[in-house]
C-alpha cells in the first residue's frame, strides 16, 4: 500500500554521500577520471556514444566516471577490498543506458502489479461503490509513481529525482487520503438525495469536502516548499512521507484490531464487533511491508554488480500490491456494503 514512503528513509540517509563518496574520492579514480576527461571529452572531436547511451541523456563525462568507477572497482576486488560507493551509489553494470537494470524491471514489476490492480477494482467492485473512485485515484496513483521510478533508475538525474519523489509522496498522501475516507466513513451514502449531498448539507458530504481540501493544500505546500529551495530537502522530505506512512499504516492496524478491542466501526451499519474473518489480512500487510525495510536497512553491495538491497525490496513490493488489491476488492464486496446502496 504506503511501501513507496519507507524507500524516502533509506535514500535519504545517503545524503550526505551524494556529492561525495569514498569511491569518487579516491586518488584513483579521481586520476582515471583526470585521464579519460583530457582523452576523450577535452578534444576536437570526442568520439560518438552509442544510441543507447544517448537515448538516456548520457554525457561523454557521465561515461568516463561509468568507466573509472568500474574499473576501480575490478582493480580493488581483485585486491580482496570491499566494493565503494560513488557519488552515493554503488557500481551497477549498466544496460541499454540503464544505470540500474534490476530496479528498473522490478519497477516495471510493480507498475504492472498496480495496472492490473487498476483493472481489478474497475471490473469488480460495483459502479455504485461509494469507495470505488477512491480506490482507482490511489491506483492511478500509484502507476504514475512506478513510471518515474523506473525513470529514475534508469538516469538519475536532478529533474527524474524530484518526479521520482513528488509523483511518491503524492502516492503516499493519496494511500492516506482514501483510507481515511474508508475508516472513517466520510464517503457520501449513495442513498443520499444528490441536491443534498451537492449543497454539503450532508455532515459526510462536508467532512469529505474539508478532508480533501486539506490533503490538497498539503501535498502543494510540500512542493512548493521543495522546489522554492536553492537545495533539495532531504531530510523535511523524510520527515514528511515517514509522518504520513506511518499513520496511514496506524490506521490499516486500528482496523485489524480483534472485535474484543476495536477501537471504530469498520462497515457500515454494523456494530463494532462485526468482524469479518478476511479484515486481520490488514495487519499481516502492513507487518509484510514493514519487513521489507529490512532489505534497505541491511544495505549490501550489489550481487555481480546487478542487484543490490534496494532493487530487492522493489521485487518484493509488486506481490504486496496485488494482496493490497486482493484484500481492498474483499473488503468492498462485504456484504455490509449493501446496505448503502439504493
Amino acid at each position: 500500500m504506503a511501501t513507496r514512503f519507507l524507500k524516502f528513509l533509506v535514500l535519504s540517509s545517503l545524503v550526505l554521500y551524494t556529492l561525495a563518496s569514498a569511491g569518487d574520492r579516491a586518488h584513483d579514480f579521481q586520476n582515471c577520471l583526470f585521464r579519460c576527461k583530457i582523452s576523450q571529452c577535452d578534444i576536437a572531436s570526442p568520439a560518438t556514444l552509442p544510441i543507447a547511451l544517448r537515448l538516456t541523456q548520457w554525457t561523454c563525462l557521465d561515461n568516463c566516471k561509468y568507466s573509472c568507477m568500474h574499473e576501480v572497482t575490478t582493480y580493488e576486488m581483485e585486491r580482496g577490498e570491499s566494493m565503494q560507493q560513488y557519488y552515493g551509489k554503488w557500481p551497477f553494470w549498466r544496460f541499454a543506458g540503464m544505470q540500474e537494470p534490476a530496479s528498473v524491471l522490478f519497477s516495471l514489476l510493480n507498475l504492472w502489479a498496480h495496472m492490473r490492480g487498476f483493472s481489478k477494482v474497475r471490473k469488480e467492485i460495483p459502479d455504485g461503490h461509494p469507495l470505488k473512485k477512491y480506490f482507482m485515484i490511489w491506483s492511478a496513483a500509484s502507476i504514475n509513481t512506478w513510471v518515474w521510478s523506473a525513470v529514475f533508475h534508469t538516469r538519475d538525474t536532478a529533474f527524474t529525482e524530484k518526479l521520482d519523489y513528488f509523483s511518491a509522496a503524492l502516492t503516499i498522501l493519496t494511500a492516506l487520503y482514501f483510507t481515511s475516507i474508508r475508516i472513517f466513513h466520510m464517503y457520501a451514502p449513495p442513498n443520499q438525495n444528490r441536491l443534498t449531498i451537492r449543497n454539503g448539507r450532508h455532515p459526510t458530504s462536508k467532512r469529505l469536502k474539508v478532508w480533501t481540501v486539506v490533503c490538497g493544500l498539503t501535498y502543494a505546500t510540500h512542493i512548493f516548499y521543495l522546489t522554492s529551495l536553492p537545495r533539495f530537502d532531504y531530510t523535511y522530505n523524510v520527515i514528511f512521507n515517514l509522518v504520513i506512512g506511518l499513520t496511514h499504516n496506524a490506521l490499516w492496524l486500528i482496523y485489524s484490531l480483534p472485535s474484543s478491542t476495536s477501537l471504530i466501526r469498520r462497515f457500515p451499519n454494523r456494530p463494532k464487533s462485526y468482524r469479518p474473518p478476511f479484515v486481520g489480512t490488514a495487519f499481516y500487510l502492513v507487518l509484510f511491508t514493514t519487513a521489507a525495510t529490512a532489505l534497505e536497512l541491511f544495505d549490501f553491495p550489489p550481487v555481480a554488480r546487478t542487484i543490490d538491497a534496494h532493487s530487492l525490496w522493489h521485487l518484493c513490493t509488486a506481490p504486496i500490491a496485488i494482496y493490497w488489491y486482493r484484500f481492498l476488492v474483499q473488503d468492498a464486496l462485504d456484504e455490509s456494503w449493501r446496505d448503502q446502496r439504493t
